[in-house]
């Protein structure tokens, strides 16, 4: 059996077909792209004088998937030139070239026929030991080997990935009686560990665990829309955060979806199950009206939403599906929602809509009850446990709270008392769980409610949370309103910021310090992570605008010393400090990445120093570290151009540029490449840890405090040429040239001659004096407000 995927072909190269092999190659593994032969030239080609049999014509399909991985949104590719790791291929001249990978995963079109086809072709080419799995997003796994050898049977099964492959987390694992159990084995940890999913294995059921379970969900949604009279906005006003579910909510979602594509996938259902349940995966009328005059969401402009510009700007429009025609949207207004907006906790905010009279309450009951009845019917039929439902749901649909998690969040045994009022068939395991005094489905984060008893989950060792830890007080080695500090084993200690929104403040400022000087004391490193929805979105701009406006400088000066102060605590520690980002990375927080002694990044890492985007200039050493960073990539000995590094520092400061991946944030300097990208999220914490462990059995000793070159006065006059260029064109404002000019000066080393070594110190007063003359500048405070009202930029 192969232990080893070196390398991959995928067999059809449409959207998902490209998308899975653009993710393989973010997490370094190169593959073949087949298509089909074109039948047809096409006018550019006949323009070129070429013929059916040239192999620029025969490869097109997977050629042309490829490119458009270039330009699609968002990105398939972690960075641009992760592409080359993708060879075009067809499915007749090429074959023979299975030969040489581990796995191949076929990925045409949902026809069982088509399938078994090209399984009979792949068996002849493929060598033993490789293994051959289906995307497919229902058909039958144990269908598609009929024919096949015991050999291919025993290295078949499905692998269900979720579009798009490189941002949603699900693969669900599908084996047939056949499948070889240590294939199955591999391809989880294959799965989990290298292409950082999060796998289930589903049983070989129509549309498996997520599609089965969120499609019959959204259209028991639709169903009691059309029954209550709402309309699409006020569904997806209720349908979304109030419930644990994404911002898109229902419909929104769909648009993004395609509803050809949901369409396709409630049909597969459709066609396989039976009596009342067969009714719920009918599609209304007007959906399929929708679907023939193909408006089908983003990929056609229009779907249950339209954007309309007008001059005012943009108008997003809802569609009366009675009428069919676009309206102004609406949201439902009731007590319950303002009641539910207001309540504390995820499960007060379900409780305060779901058990509400009135027509929210009342929509998000009927949608809910048929929904957990339905889990709770087919969680045995459609997987091993209900823990895999509820992941499938979260890494799949993108919830926040799986099926069962929710009705823990209701109040099982109040729900069920609803339920079975109003006349309710609820599934008999569930009434013996209640009936033996089990009140809810889970008892831990870890321990599930599974054929008469609680079972503890088998998680990965890789994954550390830290909740868990400081459930154990003893873990915590200090805290205060911002951070807290715990033992996480092996003598590593994590910084965990807890501030709203992970914001810096001086009560993180001050347990940054504090921190440093435990860890030095008492253990072998730091790591500087938390494992809430972002890593750190910066300062709190709040409290510095208020203070920017009682004209409290003093105030602000003493903050920005210490945030400096703090970093350089960070840069020179006697212990090795890894900051583990992920997510949104902005400003402060990469502030705190950049001195760091390693970086343990998210593949997913969005990183930038975008404070010009609200009229300022980095405040906690972040240009100088962006600066020292590109200086000290150079080997020792050659020969520095620090007018090229100054205005590539220069240029991305000022432009705000923010990574779309940990491995772009490497391409713009943020990530050394000596720092290092997990290839699985989950697993951050534990591939931090291990890092500072490495560093300190390494050997680690701090960074010297060696002076820096610096261009001076006449790098400043180039820095400040090109900025002027863009202000004579009218690309940029006057408040962006004045903040510009600080900007240069504060990389230039203010007016000293170039190639002067200056002291970090140096760099440090000039950035904090640039800091708050640019603080005090009323556009900055215009700035300032506008991000923190309308959350994006104003440029005045």
């Amino acid at each position: 059996m192969i232990n080893r995927i070196g390398k991959v072909a995928v067999l059809g190269s449409g959207i998902m077909g490209s998308g899975i092999a653009a993710h393989l190659a973010n997490v370094g593994i190169p593959s073949i792209l087949f298509d089909i032969v074109p039948r047809q030239l096409t006018d550019a080609e006949k323009t070129k004088g070429l013929t059916l049999e040239d192999a620029a014509v025969r490869n097109r399909l997977a050629a042309e998937s490829i490119e458009q991985l270039k330009k699609q949104k968002p990105a398939p590719l972690a960075k641009k030139t992760n592409i080359d790791m993708i060879e075009p291929a067809n499915m007749e001249d090429h074959m023979e070239r299975l030969q040489e990978v581990d796995w191949i995963v076929e990925v045409v079109v949902e026809n069982l026929e088509i399938k078994q086809k090209v399984y009979e072709n792949v068996e002849k080419y493929r060598k033993a030991g490789s293994i051959v799995t289906s995307n497919t997003s229902g058909i039958s796994i144990e269908a598609m080997t009929e024919g096949r050898t015991e050999e291919f049977k025993k290295h078949f099964l499905g692998t269900h990935f979720f579009n798009p492959p490189r941002y949603l987390k699900l693969l669900e694992i599908i084996p047939t009686k056949a499948t070889d159990p240590d294939v199955v084995s591999f391809m989880k940890s294959f799965g989990e560990n290298t292409l950082g999913k999060g796998i289930v294995e589903a049983k070989d059921t129509p549309n498996f665990i997520g599609n089965r379970i969120g499609t019959y969900g959204l259209l028991v949604t639709v169903r009691e829309m059309v029954k209550g009279g709402y309309s699409i906005g006020e569904v997806d006003s209720v349908t979304g955060p109030s419930l644990g579910r994404p911002k898109s909510a229902t419909f929104r979602t769909l648009d993004v979806v395609g509803l050809d594509t949901f369409l396709h996938v409630a049909k597969n259902a459709y066609d396989k199950v039976e009596g009342a349940e067969q009714d719920v995966f009918d599609p209304p009328a007007f959906m399929q009206e929708m679907n023939e005059k193909k408006m089908l969401g983003s990929k056609t402009g229009k779907g249950f939403y339209y954007k309309k510009k007008t001059d005012q700007g943009s108008e997003i429009l809802e569609l009366d599906y009675e009428t069919m025609e676009y309206v102004e949207r609406k949201k439902l207004k009731a007590p319950s929602v303002e009641q539910s907006k207001q309540a504390k906790g995820k499960a007060n905010k379900i409780k305060a809509l779901v058990y509400a009279d009135d027509r929210a309450g009342q929509l998000v009951w009927n949608i809910l009850k048929p929904t957990l009845i339905y889990a709770a019917e087919k969680a045995e039929e459609i997987a091993n446990n209900i823990r895999d439902i509820d992941n499938a749901m979260k890494w799949g649909f993108g919830w926040e709270l799986g099926p069962f998690e929710t009705w823990d969040a209701m109040g099982v045994e109040k729900s069920v008392a609803k339920m079975k009022e109003e006349g309710e068939t609820v599934p008999k395991w569930v009434e013996d769980m209640l009936a033996s005094g089990k009140t809810s489905f889970y008892e831990s984060r870890t321990s599930y409610y599974h054929k008469g008893e609680y079972t503890e989950a088998d998680i990965n060792p890789k994954e550390i949370h830290i909740k868990t830890l400081k459930a154990d007080d003893t873990n915590i080695i200090m805290k205060n309103a911002g951070a807290s500090l715990v033992d996480i084993g092996d003598d590593i200690a994590v910084l965990e910021f807890t501030s709203p929104n992970n914001s810096i403040g001086l009560d993180v400022l001050q347990m940054i310090k504090k921190s440093v000087d435990e860890v030095e004391k008492n253990y072998k490193g730091l790591v500087i992570n938390n494992q809430g929805k972002n890593f750190c979105v910066g300062a709190n701009l709040m409290m510095i605008l208020m203070e920017a406006q009682d004209m409290n400088y003093p105030e602000i000066d003493l903050v920005v010393r210490q945030f400096q102060q703090s970093m350089a605590k960070i840069r020179y520690s006697a212990k090795p400090v890894v900051a583990a980002p992920f997510q949104m990375t902005l400003g402060g927080g990469t502030e705190i990445c950049l001195p760091s002694s390693a970086i343990q990044a998210s593949p997913e890492t969005y990183m930038g120093l975008v404070e010009f985007g609200v009229g300022l200039i980095p405040g906690g050493g972040g240009n100088k570290e962006l600066y020292l960073r590109e200086v000290n990539r150079l080997p020792e000995g050659a020969n520095i151009d620090l007018q090229s590094i100054a205005n590539k520092v220069f240029e991305t400061i000022a432009m705000a540029k923010v990574s779309t991946s940990g491995q772009e944030a490497e391409e713009l300097g943020f990530i050394r490449p000596v720092d290092a990208i997990s290839k699985n999220g989950d697993h951050l914490l534990h591939d931090a840890k291990k890092q500072a462990l490495h560093l300190f059995d390494s050997g680690y000793q701090p960074p010297k405090r060696d002076k820096i070159p610096v261009v001076g006065e006449t790098g400043y006059a180039t820095m400040l040429l090109g900025a002027k260029t863009l202000k004579f064109g009218n690309y940029i404002s006057d408040h962006d040239l004045k903040i510009a000019e600080k900007l240069a000066f504060v990389l230039a080393g203010g007016r000293v001659a170039k190639g002067t070594k200056v002291d970090e110190q140096y760099l440090l007063d000039l950035e904090r004096e640039a800091f708050l003359s640019l603080v005090a500048e009323p556009k900055t405070q215009q700035r300032m407000q506008h991000m923190l009202t309308k959350g994006k930029p104003l440029r005045n």
